[in-house]
């Protein structure tokens, strides 16, 4: 009896044991399946072969058509193609060559167990990528294909922390003012954010990194801002009558400038300030900013009346001055017209007084050779009021037409667009010793802006 018990348990060892070894064999075929040679165990360079592994070209190649192989270079050439695919195929490129699993793990910097995950990949897939070549006839659709096979499966990742409805309340309350919540502030901070949201109930528990990452996502800049002005006409059907005449004299700016009428916007940057400042200005380095001294000596101010050329975007005749009067404005027309005489000539300006004087209606009328009555200044006809003149210095009939945006719409000039550029590129961090040569820089700029940078805007 007991030795029966003996042989029956000696049985079921001997199963147990004979198992084991066999899902241990399995494993190693799996993981290291180049530990047998075809010249056997030990074969001509020794265990591991000549560079310390055998290579997996001993449990079968890795071998790729003309055609797949110069579709997995194109990938791995490609600068658009991701960095996963890219490595993928620089290990079956390589192990096609016939290098060895070290060597390849050594040149792309990854792992061995890498390398022979993808070339077991490569041998069970091969088949299905041999008949998907043969049906597919496109190379680009077939290196879709083959992109394709090479990325990660798609993986869900853990479950979203917050809900969609959630998510909704969260940008919500981004978008309200703070003094709606009680918050005696004008803007919202990430943390007062989150306090909010955890009080009020719609959410349990949420970090101030997570609120701005939210944020970041949604493109929502609580702590920005920008000025506005809001026009209000009395009138809105004249209103966007005028935007409409302007926006439509852009629109044919080329095919006048191609015809020889000169359509230009022009306006006044005033307080142009010649600072100098009290130590020299520190450069940009390596984790270092530019610092500008914050002292400085005021040597004066001046004032640019500037044209741009709507249909070039270049700037003409600029004039460059002490002040901004009746009479600047006057000679400055006056010069920028000299250019062509006899030309036809638009200019888009806002309504400024000096844009609308008695002296430059008379000049108008005269070069235009208009020998009607102009009436007398602030009594009767034309020259009675800034509206009268106006009107006639707006009259479409003239050789010389200025057109003038609606109140509170300077963003309808372009000279606007320009002059933010020169304060970018020159004005704020200029630093000069006088006047002239504040002078000289502005002048050098132009040159240098309509040599490089000047182009039409694009206005939509």
């Amino acid at each position: 009896m007991f030795q029966a018990f003996y042989e029956s348990w000696l049985e079921v060892g001997q199963q147990l044991i004979h198992g084991a070894v066999e899902g241990t064999q399995q494993v190693l075929e799996l993981w290291w399946p180049a530990s047998r040679s075809e010249h056997g165990e030990h074969g001509e360079h020794g265990e591991h072969g000549e560079h310390g592994d055998s290579s997996p070209q001993a449990s079968g190649p890795v071998t790729l058509s003309a055609r797949q192989q110069r579709l997995l270079e194109r990938l791995a050439r490609c600068p658009t193609t991701s960095q996963q695919v890219v490595k993928r195929s620089r290990i079956l490129l390589a192990l096609a060559a016939g290098e060895s699993v070290s060597r390849i793990a050594r040149t792309l910097a990854t792992t061995r167990a890498t390398v022979y995950k993808w070339w077991a990949w490569w041998r069970r897939q091969a088949p299905a990528i041999a008949r998907a070549e043969q049906q597919e006839r496109s190379d680009h659709r077939f290196s879709a294909f083959l992109t394709r096979c090479l990325r990660d499966a798609y993986r869900s990742g853990a479950p979203a922390t917050f809900s969609p409805q959630q998510l909704v309340k969260i940008i919500a309350l981004a978008c309200e003012h703070p003094s709606a919540s009680g918050r005696p502030i004008t803007q919202w901070s990430s943390r007062e954010l989150a306090a909010e949201l955890t009080k009020r109930g719609i959410v349990t528990t949420i970090s101030r990194a997570t609120v701005s990452r939210l944020l970041r996502e949604a493109k929502i800049k609580p702590h920005r801002c920008r000025y506005w002005l809001n026009a209000q006409p009395a009138d809105e059907a004249q209103f966007h009558e005028q935007v409409r005449l302007v926006c439509m004299l852009y629109r044919h700016a080329a095919e006048w400038h191609a015809q020889g009428i000169h359509l230009l916007c022009t306006d006044e940057k005033t307080g142009i300030q010649a600072l100098e400042r009290d130590a020299p200005t520190k450069g940009v380095m390596p984790g270092w900013i530019m610092r500008m001294e914050a002292n400085y000596t005021r040597h004066g101010t001046r004032c640019l009346i500037a044209n741009l050329v709507v249909a070039t975007g270049q700037i003409v005749s600029p004039s460059i001055g002490s002040t901004r009067t009746e009479a600047d404005f006057l000679a400055h027309i006056q010069r920028t017209v000299a250019a062509d005489p006899a030309g036809q000539w638009i200019f888009v300006l806002d309504n400024l007084n000096t844009h609308q004087s008695a002296s430059l209606v008379r000049w108008v009328a005269q070069q235009c050779h208009l020998t009607e009555d102009l009436g007398v200044k602030e009594r009767r006809g034309i020259l009675k009021s800034m509206a009268s003149r106006a009107a006639f210095l707006a009259d479409p009939a003239h050789r010389i037409r200025l057109v003038y945006v609606p109140k509170h719409t300077s963003w309808l000039n372009q000279i606007e667009i320009w002059f933010s550029i020169l304060v970018g590129r020159l004005l704020k961090r200029i630093n000069v010793r006088s006047t002239d040569e504040l002078d000289q820089q502005l002048i050098a700029f132009i040159d240098y802006f309509n040599a490089t940078m000047a182009k039409p805007f694009k206005w939509t």
